[in-house]
């Protein structure tokens, strides 16, 4: 059956941005003595906002170094990112093609930031089709794994959450989903998911796919 309202994530979803941040996280960290691998804390912090990946590397800041001003680490972080961004950032395969042909109201939906946000949409062109649907957790008080973002948005579009489709790539996205009572379709592989989740979710191979799959739905 086919959604009366889409939400997506942004991070990994919209944009490409998941890869960069996550690499500029763990180079910043470096220097407080990270004790992971770069795939490590990529799996570790996928999906996380950014101050509770700030918080668990503060954390783990070994004995007898100074303490980590989470504060100022996150501000630079911000900084750092939004610089990379500027040069590296492209929309994920197909996202803006999505956008423009879907038929039904739809939204962002994110963990991250207003300004964050709104920067990664601007640079790859998808700013103007989301209009005021935006939704960003610090804003709205509920961060993922929760289903309150999810909840919020749908409401804000009109929808009930039983009749709303999500579409995510990270854990703690999905997680929000199924909480929230949502069709969740997935961009994780079902590689590294708990069954129980993976069993709940469709998986699909990229938003072309996904794409078809609502043609073919609104066809039925």
């Amino acid at each position: 059956m086919r959604p009366s309202a889409i939400l997506f994530d942004l991070d990994g979803t919209l944009v490409d941005s998941e890869r960069i941040g996550l690499d500029v996280l763990y180079d910043q960290a470096l220097a407080w003595g990270l004790p992971w691998s770069r795939e490590e804390a990529h799996i570790r912090f996928r999906g996380v906002p950014m101050a509770h990946c700030v918080a668990d590397i503060a954390r783990h800041v070994p004995a007898g170094a100074p303490d980590l001003d989470e504060v100022l680490f996150l501000k630079d972080l911000r900084v750092a990112m939004a610089a990379q961004f500027r040069l590296q950032l492209t929309e994920i395969p197909g996202a803006r093609a999505l956008l423009q042909s879907l038929p039904m109201p739809f939204a962002v939906a994110t963990n991250g930031p207003r300004e964050k946000a709104e920067l990664t949409l601007s640079l790859t062109g998808m700013r103007d089709l989301l209009g005021d649907r935006i939704f960003c957790a610090p804003d709205v008080g509920s961060y993922k794994p929760e289903p309150g973002l999810f909840h919020h948005a749908a409401q804000a579009l009109g929808c009930h959450s039983a009749h709303c489709a999500v579409v995510e790539d990270s854990l703690p996205g999905l997680l929000a989903g199924l909480a929230a009572g949502m069709q969740v379709f997935s961009l994780h592989a079902p590689q590294g998911l708990p069954t129980e989740v993976a069993r709940q979710v469709v998986f699909i191979e990229g938003l072309a796919d996904l794409q078809a799959r609502l043609l073919n739905a609104g066809a039925d």
